[in-house]
This record gives C-alpha cells, structure tokens and sequence, in this order.
C-alpha cells in the first residue's frame, strides 16, 4: 500500500471512529477483511455530505466529479473517486446508486424544499438508502431482488430517524426536511416548535418505523456483516424511543440515546442476526 494509500486509509477510520460514533461501534463486529473497506466508503460520502452542509466553495466540483465517475467517464478524478475507483475493483460498486447520491447532494445544494412524503422518501433514499445499498454490495447478499430494497429501507429509515433528531439544528440552518403537505396537516410551520410537536413527530416516528421494519427483513441476505448491521439498526432505531421518552420534543436539542443503553441495544440486536 502506497504512502498516500495508507495516509487515506487512516482518515476514514479516524472519520467514522470521530463523527460516526454509532456506526463505528457497529463496525468492529465487521470481518476483520472488510472493515477497512467499509470506512474508506463511508469517508466519500461523508467528505462529499460535510462539503455541501457547509457550503464549501468546491462541493459542486467534488459532487460532480464523483457524479461523472458513477455515469462511465474515465477521465473523472478526485480523491473521492479514486477511492471509489480502488473499491470498484474488489466490489463492483453500483455505480447508479452512487449517481442517485450525488442527486441528493444537488438537493441540498440548491435548498430544495419536499412538498409531500413522497419528495421526502425520496431525498432519503437518494442521500442514505444508496449508501445502504452501496454498502450492501462491500458486503455480499444472496439475493439481490429482495437484499437492495431492504438496504436501501434500511438507510432511509437512519436518514428519517436524522430528520427528526437534528429537527433543531436544522431550522437553526434555515432547513427542514419534513414534507410541507405534512406540516400543514398539523398545523403548518409553528408544529415543529418545542413542545407543539408531538403529533408531528408519532407521525414522522411511525413512518421511520415502517422502514426500519422493511429494512431489518433483509439482514439475513448479507453474506456477511449481518451482526454489525443488525447492531447499527437497533442503535439508531433507539434515537426514536429516546424521542419518545423525551416526550416527542417537549424540549429542544437533540435527543442523545447514553452510552451504556445504545450498547446494550446494540448486542441485543446483533444477537437477534
């Protein structure tokens, strides 16, 4: 492995073991073989995620480049692509799940609100159910037909459990990610405030439910990972009970599933794999 191989190698496991305490928890009951492989994917799509939340000047070249890497052009290149380059080879990455995420990047670049569910399942799965699907594909299934959708409900239900646990940091940022059609029906804008929006969020938790529902179905196609995956979805499921313990939102602020509980979820899932 080259210097700068090694150098990247290392930031993505730095990047996951910082910024995504949950999944890395998750990650060291990965094979030993593709735990590496698992951080490298999840440096690219957080760097490329980190760019556009933080309007950075060269988050369109680095969506773009990734964008026209995924659609066959050889001349494209950037870190992020080569890393996806090198994983290529050893997975054979679905190229129009990863095309599909950087349409979600561009959401979020040009501010682009969702007017009903279907507009906000769909930003979901462009943003997070490609990752699972992606992911799905580091990690082997035995049957595609039934293995991709479920990763891809997998990762849409993470990205809603985000939605409603950051529903604070991201007004502070001028964004919400709930539908509009869905705002209205309990009451317009003024639902999201603390301590109103309890309807709103049995509602959105429901729906998070659903998919984390249809996700888990497809635990058992993973050739491997089934324990850390398994573990993941129960640890990040629990943020929605943490919601709800914290009565639906009463307060502001995240809600923060302790240390000592989300690890106890967790081993109960992966037990369950």
């Amino acid at each position: 492995m080259s210097a700068r191989a090694e150098g990247t190698l290392a930031e993505a496991r730095r990047t996951t073991q910082s910024v995504a305490r949950t999944f890395s928890i998750a990650c060291r009951l990965l094979p030993a073989g593709l735990r590496d492989d698992v951080y490298l994917l999840y440096l690219v799509f957080r760097t490329l995620d980190d760019l556009v939340d933080e309007d950075d000047p060269g988050a369109e070249e680095s969506v773009a480049a990734v964008e026209a890497w995924a659609a066959g052009d050889p001349a494209a290149d950037s870190r992020e692509v080569a890393i996806l380059r090198d994983l290529d080879v050893r997975h054979a990455l679905p190229r129009d799940a990863i095309g599909e995420f950087c349409a979600g990047m561009r959401t979020d670049l040009e501010r682009r609100t969702f007017p009903g569910e279907d507009d906000v399942d769909r930003y979901c799965y462009r943003v997070a159910g490609t990752v699972g699907v992606t992911m799905a594909s580091i990690l082997g299934v035995d049957d595609p037909a039934s293995a991709l959708p479920a990763a891809g409900a997998l990762g849409m239900a993470m990205q809603r459990t985000n939605i409603l646990r950051d529903i604070d940091e991201d007004r502070a940022r001028g964004r919400v990610y709930l539908a509009e059609a869905t705002l209205a029906r309990f009451g317009g804008p003024a639902a999201i405030a603390p301590g109103r929006r309890a309807p709103l969020l049995r509602d959105q938790i429901a729906r998070a439910d659903a998919l984390y529902e249809r996700g888990t179905a497809g635990i058992p196609h993973l050739r491997a990972g089934r324990r850390a995956v398994a573990a993941a979805s129960a640890m990040y499921r629990e943020i929605l009970r943490q919601i709800e313990r914290e009565g639906h939102g009463a307060r502001a602020g995240r809600a923060v599933v302790p240390l000592r509980r989300k690890l106890v979820v967790g081993a109960r899932g992966a037990a369950l794999a």
